[in-house]
């Protein structure tokens, strides 16, 4: 019985954490914000924040914000590579996402969630 409720408690805490959505896109020069960031928003809110936390905090795999992504991987086609490939625990998107995707969404961790 113990263990369960632990269980329970556990899985409630992930969905929480995990809840609401990724932060929004700030607006460029023009009022407008950028679209390959907005798509690498929706990416990141599909495909990588059940894992890496709403905000990019961590959780099952690592933190990517406030300059974690950006110590981890100083050259963005490393963490392109990375997403692409996979590594350690985490999966290859290479078959779910495109290119263009993976490119989006590597943009929008270093540029919106650090």
């Amino acid at each position: 019985m113990r263990r369960n409720l632990f269980k329970l408690l556990a899985v409630g805490i992930l969905v929480v954490s995990c809840a609401g959505n990724p932060p929004e896109v700030p607006l460029g020069p023009d009022g407008q914000p950028d679209p390959v960031l907005v798509q690498g928003r929706a990416v990141y809110a599909e495909h990588c924040a059940s894992c890496h936390g709403r905000g990019g905090g961590g959780g099952q795999g690592p933190k990517l914000n406030d300059g974690a992504v950006l110590e981890a991987y100083q050259n963005i086609e490393d963490q392109v590579a990375v997403v692409f490939d996979g590594k350690g625990s985490m999966p290859s998107f290479s078959k779910r996402l495109t290119q263009a995707q993976i490119e989006s969404v590597t943009r929008y961790t270093r540029e919106v969630l650090s």
